[in-house]
């Protein structure tokens, strides 16, 4: 965030509806856009779950539950060390952050990408038309995320806190939003991958998000930890951050469900969000503390592994 935004919510008496309207001002471009973004999240969400409660459940609906389900399981199992762990070496923290870095990239590449190349060349008959829509529906999965780490008042372990209104939320609640930014995406890729019912998208992409979930969520519950939460609620916090990832997936089923132009359009999205918070918060996190050759092993192991996976299961 520049100097002049961090300068437009320094006002604390100001209310928090004229900070966000104050920086929406200020941002038209990038307001415009989370707005049909999120309008269009909505009414996906709204149709999954009318889907759900109409007993219309497809294969792939039922799949991509199952995926965002475990990836909430697999954050929780990660978060619980913390119960007894202080804190780990910086260096194997951030070596674990760039394994987890690792996976979101080949997921990207391997499992949502070429899909959904493959998928539009098949709708269109063309290699230039399928890489265009492949790269718009990345384009649309920047969008939201910019959109959404712009105004979104948050707070990472490092830098602090940032976003519009960031005095008006305690701690804690600017710790979830930094965690939502992280798991949402995640979330929409696994019920993207399953959402034409495809097994040999959606299970190595799902594996790969689990398995880097663990040492994400211990990494989540040891931030709030130093930042002077008790254990047993950091862990909380982490396990309720992986809520997200359920949520997202019916997000993710909801977009890539309807018209068949919609599925590589869909990875797309899912690929640009994931390359977007991997490359913005990630790994500028696991470069911070001078340990980039072990962040960087980390990722490359993080890597194979997922190319691993995706050659095994997919």
């Amino acid at each position: 965030m520049d100097a002049g935004s961090q300068a437009s919510t320094l006002n604390i008496n100001e209310p928090w509806s004229q900070v966000i309207w104050r920086h929406m001002r200020a941002h038209p471009l990038t307001a415009t856009s989370l707005a049909l973004a999120l309008a269009v999240v909505l009414l996906l969400l709204l149709q999954s779950i009318i889907m759900i409660l109409s007993g219309n459940i497809s294969p792939g609906t039922r799949y991509g539950i199952l995926g965002g389900l475990a990836g909430f399981a697999t954050t929780a199992l990660g978060a619980l060390p913390a119960l007894v762990l202080r804190s780990v070496p910086q260096r194997i923290e951030d070596a674990m952050l760039g394994f987890a870095a690792g996976m979101m990239l080949a997921a990207s590449a391997f499992s949502l990408l070429l899909p959904g190349l493959d998928a539009a060349e098949a709708l269109t008959g063309s290699g230039g038309w399928a890489a265009a829509i492949v790269v718009a529906g990345m384009a649309l999965g920047v969008l939201l995320m910019l959109g959404l780490d712009e105004f979104t008042p948050h707070e990472h372990d490092k830098t602090g806190p940032c976003g519009p209104g960031y005095e008006h939320c305690s701690r804690v609640w600017l710790f979830v939003f930094a965690i939502a930014l992280h798991n949402l995406p995640e979330g929409m890729a696994i019920g993207v991958s399953f959402s034409q019912g495809d097994m040999s998208v959606g299970l190595p992409l799902t594996s790969a998000i689990a398995l880097q979930d663990i040492p994400e969520g211990l990494a989540v519950a040891l931030a709030l930890c130093a930042a002077g939460f008790k254990p047993p609620f950091a862990v909380l916090v982490a396990i309720g951050s992986g809520l997200l990832e359920p949520l997202g997936a019916l997000l993710g089923i909801g977009l890539a469900s309807g018209m068949p132009m919609a599925y590589p359009i869909g990875l797309g999205l899912a690929a640009g969000a994931m390359l977007f918070v991997v490359s913005h918060e990630v790994i500028p996190e696991t470069h911070r503390n001078g340990h980039q050759t072990f962040a960087t092993l980390g990722l490359m192991a993080g890597f194979a592994l997922m190319m691993t996976l995706d050659t095994a299961l997919g």
